[in-house]
């Protein structure tokens, strides 16, 4: 059916694709709320200096 050589190339393409789910996967779940997160933080912490910056 699969020679020797065609049998590590179906090997090498599964470990790839594998590798690249589980990468998209790791940066739906924990990246990417991690810099949605941030970036909010980061907006209410400048509409609060520019709060303070009109009071002084």
């Amino acid at each position: 059916m699969f020679d020797f050589d065609q049998y590590l190339g179906f090997l090498a393409f599964l470990t790839i694709l594998t590798i690249g789910f589980w990468l998209m996967i790791f940066l739906l779940t924990f990246v990417i709320p991690y810099w949605v997160g941030g970036s909010i933080i980061e907006m209410i912490k400048e509409k609060r200096e520019a709060r303070k910056a009109e009071r002084a």
